[in-house]
């Protein structure tokens, strides 16, 4: 209503010459002048919208390398059975850490769990992230032979669930890999710049699946949602994907983790190789 007000007394204003009876005609008339101004010239057709793919103002496609720059002892090597070091799992998940027998996985054919969605960017591993149409991004893993595919238009999940489940992505501003404010903060306090500068995915319909390759589990229940956003420095460019997990079946709360990439030139060093189930460490000096 003020935005109203000050509209008419504008168009008052410039209309000093009518009478004072014929103010308000003199107004409207001002009035649908600006609004006959505002519309498309005949035959005007508007620009067709954009399809995901040219409307990204960053590109993520290209061979990546996984920096593992910590969490090395929970990364590089499976952890001794039972260590959920960092995790917020509630005691059923530490009951199902306990009891985690790789033997079982390998003998039921379930090699794979500790490759699913929510602990494969934990993994050290390559990715191939390419296009695979103007509304699809596909990320390929070397580690595990994994293959997850990114829909920007929004399709009915698939009725089983899967390693990689059923993923919604979609472009928003760029989030550094410590900031949460795009998480838990209001959206009028995320960093200024480019709107479609960064990749949200939204990934559920999940098999049971582990956290980390010592078997810390995650149920079908679980949630994840990660953001990507790419940054250059020295010549390099760099991929941070902040992970963030929910599963109300093992966890106290979200698991939080920052992973970093580096792209390489091209993929010469691309080797695909299928899932294994990993050998725990033995216990650490003091456990």
């Amino acid at each position: 209503m003020r935005t109203s007000r000050l509209s008419l007394q504008r168009l008052f204003a410039a209309a000093p010459r009518c009478a004072a009876p014929r103010a308000i005609a003199c107004a409207l008339l001002a009035l649908a002048g600006s609004a006959a101004l505002a519309q498309p010239p005949p035959g005007f057709q508007p620009p067709p919208p954009q399809s995901p793919r040219e409307a990204a103002q960053v590109d993520i496609t290209g061979y990546w390398v996984a920096l593992v720059t910590e969490d090395w002892l929970w990364r590089m090597v499976a952890a001794p059975k039972g260590d959920v070091t960092s995790i917020p799992v509630n005691p059923r998940g530490r009951q199902a850490a306990n009891q985690w027998d790789p033997q079982q996985d390998v003998a039921s054919g379930e090699q794979c769990r500790a490759y699913g969605a929510a602990g494969l960017m934990r993994l050290p591993l390559r990715l191939h992230i390419t296009w695979q149409d103007d509304s699809t991004l596909l990320i390929e893993s070397d580690a595990g032979e994994q293959r997850r595919v990114l829909q920007f238009a929004p399709g009915a999940a698939t009725a089983d669930a899967s390693w990689q489940g059923h993923s919604v992505a979609a472009w928003t501003r760029a989030v550094g890999g410590f900031d949460m404010r795009a998480i838990f903060g209001d959206p009028k306090d995320l960093p200024r710049g480019p709107l479609k500068a960064g990749l949200k995915v939204v990934t559920d319909h999940l098999r049971p699946g582990y956290l980390r390759l010592n078997g810390v589990p995650y149920s079908a229940e679980t949630r994840l949602t990660e953001y990507f956003s790419r940054i250059s420095a020295a010549g390099n460019d760099y991929l941070t994907v902040l992970s963030v997990v929910n599963d109300p079946v093992y966890l106290n709360g979200a698991f939080v983790t920052s992973s970093q990439f580096k792209r390489e030139p091209d993929g010469a060093r691309w080797n695909p190789q299928p899932c294994i189930t990993a050998t725990p460490a033995a216990p650490r000096g003091g456990e």
